[in-house]
């Protein structure tokens, strides 16, 4: 199960989070930082894009200037997860051409919807790029 999902800049900025457990705001900004400090000081070259954090497990990848992590068990499948990041940056670059910082800012509800389209209660609900865009498609013909 997917714990939380964050994305945040270099800077430690959080530009997307969704939480699929009880914590509090407290826990919320204390754990926002610890994963920031923890992903933020690996080497991208030399070390892998897993990490042990709290009995739980962070997967997460780098694009350009953001950080995208995802807080799972321990006993999940890190590689499945890992390829849900870059589904999901693929369908934001589908939609925005070349996704950034200032995309996810201004389009926040966008991004909150693909977000809810792929995943449902921690757990990676669609896995086609085809099917999210065209239900994307569609809720931008609603409007």
């Amino acid at each position: 199960m997917i714990r939380f999902i964050l994305v945040q800049n270099r800077q430690g900025k959080t530009r997307l989070e969704k939480w699929y457990g009880g914590y509090t705001e407290q826990e919320r900004q204390k754990l926002k930082a610890e994963v920031h400090r923890t992903v933020a000081s690996r080497d991208q070259k030399h070390q892998s894009n897993f990490v042990e954090f709290h009995n739980n497990r962070i997967v997460y990848r780098r694009y350009a200037g953001l950080f995208f992590c995802f807080c799972i068990d321990t006993n999940d499948n890190e590689l499945s997860c890992l390829e849900a990041i870059h589904l999901f940056v693929e369908v934001l670059d589908a939609y925005h051409g070349n996704v950034c910082e200032l995309d996810l800012v201004f389009n926040f509800y966008w991004v909150y919807a693909v977000l809810d389209e792929m995943f449902l209660a921690g757990e990676i609900q669609e896995t086609s790029r085809s099917v999210i865009l065209a239900r994307m498609d569609q809720l931008g013909n609603l409007e």
